[in-house]
């Protein structure tokens, strides 16, 4: 393509997640020419102007006419899951690529129809799980990819966050925590960044799920606040997942990988470290890297370079349905009490 830098625009509303974090990975972002705002409460609009300086453009009360003025390369959905499906359809009916956060819809045959529409229209559509761009995980999939590990054997997957969340009011009273308003709990909102990590560093797809998600801290929400799952992934790979609120504060969590010739483990810290053994050689090593290099602006940046043709996408339309469809599966075995297998 000619275009070296592209027009984005956010669309969001007043409990839009992340909206200042993308905002700062906007302005940060050099492929990034101008950037609209819609949002029919005029709650960023602030934040908008200050953290964008000149690549700020405007703003928009309302989508559709946001979308039919400004026509932007880009648009960047993170709006209440209800409320994302039908934004998203339209953005891709007025040609745009589009980022949305996850997890974009509160039924999996929404985002079905969304991914289909995608790739009718040769558009980009994104779910916003940026760990996949970090250099531990990149590197963790290189070493897995190149048969490093042998044939693989099993996952260990484990995201815990805080419980004191769930005792806040007004978190309580929050489109998160209503499995209507938000497609469900702990599992889709935090775990689902750890379980696509597994199924992209491994390559494997999910063939069968099973499992339960409870309430378990007892908090007046509409959402699991536990989830323990198991999967089988193609290779007959089997997996295991624990995803939860239990912490007074932070995070605790880790990946782990077993194959014939050894393991790799990414561990919980802010710079996620990464190690791994090997049969052959009988030694842990480390991956060593320069640090500073999480969160939202590398995945931002890798986004808008895919829609500028110059790199390919950091998640597809069809990697971003396959682990919808693997949590959505996986709440439909917890309620039914059975394990539920998945087309492949």
């Amino acid at each position: 393509m000619a275009e070296k830098r592209i027009d984005v625009g956010v669309i969001t509303h007043e409990a839009g997640a992340h909206v200042e974090t993308y905002l700062s990975a906007l302005a940060a972002t050099q492929e990034v020419e101008r950037v609209w705002l819609a949002d029919p409460d005029a709650r960023w609009t602030a934040a908008a102007e200050k953290r964008l300086g000149n690549k700020w453009a405007g703003h928009f009360r309302q989508a559709p006419d946001f979308l039919q003025k400004t026509r932007p390369h880009l648009a960047l959905v993170t709006m209440e899951a209800a409320l994302a499906p039908p934004v998203i359809d339209m953005a891709l009916e007025a040609g745009c690529h589009v980022l949305a956060e996850k997890p974009a819809c509160v039924r999996v045959e929404q985002f079905q129809e969304l991914a289909k529409k995608a790739e009718a229209k040769h558009r980009h559509l994104m779910l916003a799980l940026a760990n996949r761009v970090f250099p531990p995980v990149q590197e963790a999939r290189r070493l897995i990819r190149a048969g490093e590990l042998g044939r693989l054997f099993a996952v260990e997957v484990f995201f815990v966050a805080d419980q004191t969340r769930l005792k806040n009011k007004s978190y309580q009273q929050s489109w998160l925590a209503s499995r209507q308003r938000a497609g469900g709990g702990h599992l889709i909102w935090l775990g689902i960044h750890w379980l696509d990590m597994a199924m992209y560093i491994t390559g494997l797809k999910p063939q069968r799920v099973a499992g339960f998600a409870v309430n378990v801290g007892g908090q007046p929400v509409q959402i699991e606040d536990s989830a323990a799952m198991a999967f089988q992934l193609s290779g007959q790979v089997c997996g295991v997942m624990l995803s939860g609120y239990y912490l007074d504060r932070g995070y605790q969590s880790h990946l782990q990988v077993w194959g014939e010739q050894g393991w790799l483990r990414l561990a919980a810290a802010e710079e996620m470290p990464l190690e791994w053994y090997q049969v052959r050689t009988g030694k842990v090593q480390r991956y060593e890297y320069a640090k500073g290099q999480r969160g939202y602006l590398p995945f931002i940046r890798a986004a808008v370079r895919a829609c500028l043709g110059q790199e390919a996408a950091p998640i597809t339309a069809d990697e971003s349905l396959q682990v919808l469809q693997t949590i959505f599966a996986f709440y439909r075995a917890a309620e039914t009490g059975q394990a539920v297998s998945m087309a492949t």
